[in-house]
């Protein structure tokens, strides 16, 4: 029997469908590339605001540390929520049944948003409340587990009080400074392969319980 050194194959599907314009490498919108069933990267989707560079290389570090990844790229995921405080422009963000669905089926979700705080919170809010699994957010804005509790996030490390819980799933880890459009550093990836695995290792001891 010889012996296999140094590297595990295995077979990646990077898309569902073509790219467009610009940071459309990633995929079009409302399109799921499953590679995986451990962690869904949601994208926001292709455009001038939401460029999915970082997603690619967050999900490639991902991979490349044996950790089983897909990438959801959301439908109408630019603009914010309707029940958001600023809704200053015409785009609405909104989640289909079907992303709701797809969503749930993963254990941890990884969820990539931009540089606009009062945007991020809600965003990730809209997300949580329709979905029960613990999440990671990945942005560039300084955000801390205060801002979403503020709104009804539930987190891991403040709650807010029980008549205003609005969410059914969790914030477990934050990375700031995940700049949109372009490379993501080592030591951001490094950050989120961290906060993954954690959160990974966390759930698999909730389903042994």
């Amino acid at each position: 029997m010889k012996p296999k050194i140094g590297r595990r194959l295995s077979f990646v599907e990077c898309r569902e469908s073509m790219g467009m314009g610009q940071g459309g490498g990633l995929a079009q919108r409302a399109t799921i590339s499953e590679s995986g069933a451990d962690v869904v990267a949601i994208a926001m989707g292709p455009g001038r605001r939401h460029i999915t560079k970082p997603v690619c290389e967050i999900t490639y570090a991902l991979r490349e540390e044996g950790i089983d990844t897909s990438v959801l790229v959301l439908n109408a995921g630019a603009g914010v929520p309707a029940d958001a405080k600023d809704v200053s422009h015409g785009q609405c963000m909104g989640l289909d049944p079907i992303e709701v669905e797809r969503i749930q089926q993963f254990k941890i979700a990884l969820i990539h948003l931009g540089n606009v705080r009062s945007h991020i919170i809600w965003k990730a809010r809209l997300i949580l409340r329709n979905v029960d699994i613990p999440a990671i957010i990945a942005c560039q804005c300084p955000v801390d587990f205060e801002d979403f509790a503020a709104i009804g996030c539930k987190t891991s490390t403040v709650m807010p009080k029980d008549e205003n819980i609005g969410t059914k799933g969790t914030i477990v880890g934050i990375v700031n400074g995940v700049i949109r459009g372009i490379s993501c550093s080592q030591d951001k990836l490094s950050e989120i392969v961290s906060k993954v695995r954690m959160a990974l290792s966390n759930s698999k001891g909730q389903v042994d319980e």
